[in-house]
């Protein structure tokens, strides 16, 4: 059976784990999508299949060996969400079955975590003891070595677009990180809904074309077309044709 790859900075997303006053903890995981598009990748859409016992509990993840001529199966037992219960309960065993068969199970081996509150916005609870903070956090850049141990992380705060946490070897320059299709196209909804011009909105950040655009320029470029008003099309001339971007690979 091949090895599972690595997770791409992408995959990962970042969860708050605790709030205090003078900072805050992050954990990194992954979800289920990320596991079925990975085993998909990997082994096949036809040669994996999950299933769950123990009400949802317990997840049973298993992936045909063409050599052995047998599905080979790996369990694990998940907890609870917050919310729909059922639904998160079968979301996580399965997630955990998945670490099981290796997918993600780098991320073990993640640095804890702390940004401190200069760095992000910490607010007490109303009425209560402790502090809670609405700030959202990315991985930027992660790199693994020959072990398949986490060496390199960078971790940026996706409210203010700064980097709020670096480890590991030296961090490459983030000057050039290709954005998805997906996001090229949500910017596309917004430049004809505003009527912009792309030439000015890729030279505000120094670029020449959309998929020169990092992750941080992208999200800021986005927030602000959010904010304009929609302008009707001018009818003096035609509108300036935009490329398309199908398949733009992530770096």
């Amino acid at each position: 059976m091949e090895k599972f790859r690595l997770l791409r900075a992408d995959e990962i997303d970042c969860r708050v784990a605790q709030v205090r006053a003078n900072g805050l903890t992050l954990l990194l995981y992954k979800d289920a999508r990320c596991d079925m598009n990975i085993l998909d990748e990997t082994v096949g859409c036809m040669n994996w299949q999950r299933s769950h016992s123990r009400d949802n509990a317990n997840c049973s993840v298993s992936i045909w060996d063409e050599e052995k001529k047998q599905w080979i199966s790996k369990e694990d037992t998940g907890t609870e969400s917050f919310t729909e219960k059922e639904k998160g309960l079968a979301s996580d065993s399965f997630k955990r079955a998945c670490f099981n068969w290796g997918i993600g199970r780098e991320l073990y081996t993640a640095p804890f975590i702390w940004i401190p509150s200069e760095l992000c916005t910490i607010k007490e609870k109303p009425g209560k003891n402790g502090y809670t903070s609405y700030d959202t956090f990315y991985v930027s850049h992660i790199h693994y070595d020959e072990k398949r141990t986490i060496d390199a992380l960078q971790i940026t705060n996706r409210k203010t677009h700064k980097v709020v946490y670096e480890f590991g070897k030296e961090i490459p320059p983030t000057k050039f990180k290709s954005i998805t299709g997906e996001q090229i196209k949500a910017l596309d909804v917004e430049i004809k809904r505003t009527g912009i011009d792309v030439r000015r909105i890729v030279g505000t950040y120094h670029k020449k074309y959309l998929e020169e655009l990092t992750e941080d320029d992208y999200l800021d470029a986005l927030e602000k077309l959010k904010a304009l008003p929609t302008i009707p099309p001018r009818v003096d001339h035609a509108p300036e044709e935009i490329p398309e971007y199908e398949g733009l690979p992530f770096q």
